[in-house]
């Protein structure tokens, strides 16, 4: 009786199952690269419904406002609030109260809705993150949000992974620093001379110290985050 195969389809299955493993290489290497928080969220930088530059509001060689000025409640809330219209009026009823560009915080204050900011950094429902508790302990904005102060419209810097902030509560001491400069997003450990690989010894010795002094021990396991 005649073969109904040729000697070629015995191998068949071979290349099927190299065929698989090449496609789910491919598969995972893509969902790895482009479905992680880097790639879809670092560098997100939308348009606000009323402009505001950060690098002249908080920047040096601007007002140099204190982080805490807008953010009043990210000392002692989980969360680290937008202001209410009635902050922005609060200097703006005297500087550029005619400001076009203003219009939609006066229509705001006078109306009492709030205006409608669209929000860059957003933790996912099942991710715990406390504000609070992380500023008071020396961690500061710029670990998470970056040089806001530099930026004119405010952007997602950092990637918020997971490993993001495990690698953070794995090594405190490269992160933490004295409570009164964790709103100087500049701030250096070492002098400003100092080259970058000094900064971060610099920066290791110093949170040691600190980590030890305040018997600092971020939670690693799961519950920790996720509650």
């Amino acid at each position: 009786m005649a073969n109904i195969f040729s000697r070629s389809s015995n191998w068949a299955p071979i290349k099927i199952i190299i065929g698989i493993f090449f496609l789910a290489t491919v598969v995972t290497s893509a969902v790895t690269y482009y479905a992680t928080p880097k790639y879809l969220r670092v560098g997100y930088q939308p348009q606000q419904p009323v402009p505001f530059d950060h690098s002249w509001h908080a920047g040096k060689d601007g007002l140099g406002l204190d982080c805490r000025f807008c953010h009043n409640n990210v000392t002692k809330s989980e969360h680290s609030n937008v202001p209410p219209t009635s902050t922005c009026m609060s200097c703006h009823s005297v500087i550029k109260s005619n400001s076009p560009k203003l219009a939609p915080v006066r229509e705001s204050l006078q109306s009492g809705e709030p205006i409608e900011w669209v929000k860059v950094h957003k933790t996912p429902d099942y991710v715990y993150f406390n504000h609070s508790a992380h500023v008071n302990r020396g961690v500061s904005c710029v670990e998470c949000h970056g040089r806001v102060d530099e930026m004119q419209t405010v952007r997602h810097d950092k990637s918020h992974s997971m490993a993001f902030c495990l690698d953070c509560h794995r090594n405190p001491q490269d992160h933490v620093r004295p409570i009164e400069h964790v709103f100087d997003l500049g701030w250096q450990p070492a002098s400003g001379s100092a080259t970058p690989k000094e900064q971060k010894q610099a920066q290791r010795e110093l949170g040691a110290e600190l980590v030890a002094d305040w018997k600092i021990q971020p939670p690693k396991s799961c519950f920790g985050c996720h509650r």
